[in-house]
């Protein structure tokens, strides 16, 4: 009995890391759209929703590579992953509030790594799949995005140099629905994948699943689709205004470069099972599409800000993760750690909406 409260706790606090992934990676999807004016932001949030819900169910391999690629799956138990996903939830709060774009999937990854050596030793833990399936694709991506839209910019800008700048601009304002769509689509299609993942470890760890039949059923797919929609629909408010302005200011023909050139490096990682950092690749394409056109048109200081937070994200995570894991264990192994982490963070995440609401200025009256 024991065990199956476990199970719903972790699958619970799963999805709540995937709605919280939502409206953190918000900004990854719609901020460009938005800084040149392409789309009314409410519109492009609830887009990028829908898009992020279909694109959930395009691909398994992400999946399936968290599931079996960083740890060993006999180390993994319904306490590990609970931790893991507290470690990666705390650490997207904070980076949220303080409005830098670092990575969920950093964080999640980061998690899991973190909870398995405190629970059983580096033995568990797959160096070389580290290096390969994540921290490489992670140095490569943004660099490839950067290059990708950089090029792209540069083609577009001599094609239509002798073309009037307003048609131009209102032409590549309506490409953006497009591009946009495109980068909402591929976001679900990586980082959606990384729940169902956590979630089908869950059910390995529980006996739900085979271990020698690693699989994510459909039920996962489902809830883990619509609670990162319902994230990204909330919107993440502080990290769109950092990733589409204060790195810099874009117009449409760089909006379009950016947000297809992240799309494509996306897509093509999702094909083969790579969990990339979506943050990372859009950030990357931004500053590509704003380097070819001036280098100082990039506001060097705000990326070095993104790098740091980007360099933080996997040790941190790790970090808060075997904390988690570290109490939860001083209860046993059973259930009643979880119950009494869980508890303490609804309490505490209730106090800070309250405070939240209580400083936001009350509404102007109607003019009589």
């Amino acid at each position: 009995m024991s065990s199956d409260v476990l199970l719903v706790i972790v699958i619970v606090t799963a999805l709540v890391f995937d709605f919280t992934n939502g409206f953190h990676d918000t900004a990854t999807a719609v901020a460009t759209s938005i800084s040149t004016r392409a789309v009314r932001p409410r519109l492009a949030v609830a887009g990028a929703a829908v898009l992020n819900f279909v694109g959930a169910f395009l691909s398994l391999k992400v999946a399936d590579t968290v599931g079996k690629g960083f740890v060993s799956t006999g180390a993994v138990t319904g306490s590990v992953v609970f931790a893991a996903l507290v470690g990666a939830i705390v650490w997207n709060l904070i980076t949220w509030y303080y409005g830098l774009p670092s990575s969920s999937s950093h964080a999640l990854i980061g998690g899991l790594v973190g909870a398995v050596l405190a629970s059983r030793g580096a033995a568990f833990v797959s160096a070389s799949g580290l290096f390969t399936k994540l921290i490489f694709p992670a140095i490569i991506a943004p660099c490839l995005a950067f290059a990708v839209a950089g090029l792209a910019i540069v083609l577009i800008y001599l094609a239509f140099a002798r073309r009037r700048p307003g048609p131009v601009s209102h032409g590549f304002r309506l490409a953006q629905l497009l591009s946009g769509g495109a980068l909402a689509l591929s976001h679900g299609t990586n980082d959606a994948q990384k729940t169902m993942g956590v979630i089908a470890l869950a059910l390995v760890a529980s006996g739900h699943i085979s271990p020698h039949h690693f699989h994510v059923p459909v039920w996962v797919i489902v809830v883990s689709a619509s609670a990162i929609g319902l994230g990204t629909f909330s919107g993440g408010w502080r990290i769109i205004k950092t990733m589409g302005t204060r790195i810099i200011k874009m117009d449409p023909a760089q909006g379009f470069a950016a947000q297809g050139a992240a799309a494509a490096v996306i897509l093509a990682a999702s094909s083969v099972g790579y969990p990339l950092s979506t943050t990372h690749v859009i950030s990357g394409a931004v500053m590509g599409a704003g380097a070819a056109k001036r280098v100082s048109a990039v506001r060097w200081g705000v990326a070095g800000e993104i790098v740091r937070a980007w360099l933080l994200t996997l040790p941190a995570a790790a970090a808060l993760s075997a904390i988690v894991y570290g109490l939860s264990s001083l209860f046993g192994s059973g259930v009643t750690g979880p119950v009494v982490i869980s508890a303490l963070l609804l309490c505490a995440g209730t106090a800070l909406l309250v405070r939240r609401l209580q400083q936001q200025p009350p509404a102007a009256a109607p003019a009589s």
